[in-house]
């Protein structure tokens, strides 16, 4: 898996090493990218894995996955925190689209935000490092139910 052996490198250059725990809870995140994971959600899947692990060392490697920007913690304003894998091909995270009906996330990868960027850059003159877009809304199944 070559996701793993990039994030396994990060964390070697940082100075830390791949334990069973870290490796169990990272293998639960690239398994579930797709799934915005609570803390709790990759505690419960990582248990699966690894039966002896405890919250309290998922919560310690999902922080330390954040401080090393292998994932990116995430609120969608329902007061939960999600663990989100950084992708590795692009330069900034991706955008999600959020149902306020049924709260699916659904990602959109592509940017689009360039120009917007390069305007504020050049307008303000403040060097963008990153940014992030969420779009709230109805998502097309809970729209059609409605009908």
């Amino acid at each position: 898996m070559r996701q793993v052996e990039r994030i396994t490198q990060q964390l070697l250059s940082q100075g830390y090493k791949l334990t069973p725990q870290r490796e169990a809870t990272l293998r639960v995140l690239i398994e579930h990218q797709e799934d915005h994971l609570s803390a709790e959600d990759v505690y419960l899947l990582v248990k699966e894995k690894a039966p002896d692990i405890g919250l309290a060392t998922v919560y310690r490697t999902l922080e330390l996955l954040t401080d090393l920007h292998v994932v990116e913690k995430m609120n969608f304003g329902d007061g939960v925190a999600r663990y989100d894998l950084r992708h590795d091909r692009h330069d900034h995270h991706h955008h999600h689209l959020i149902c306020l009906a049924c709260g699916a996330i659904q990602e959109v990868m592509e940017d689009g935000l360039e120009e917007l960027e390069a305007h504020v850059q050049r307008t303000y003159r403040f060097t963008v490092l990153n940014h992030r877009l969420d779009f709230q809304g109805i998502c097309a199944q809970c729209a059609s139910e409605k009908k």
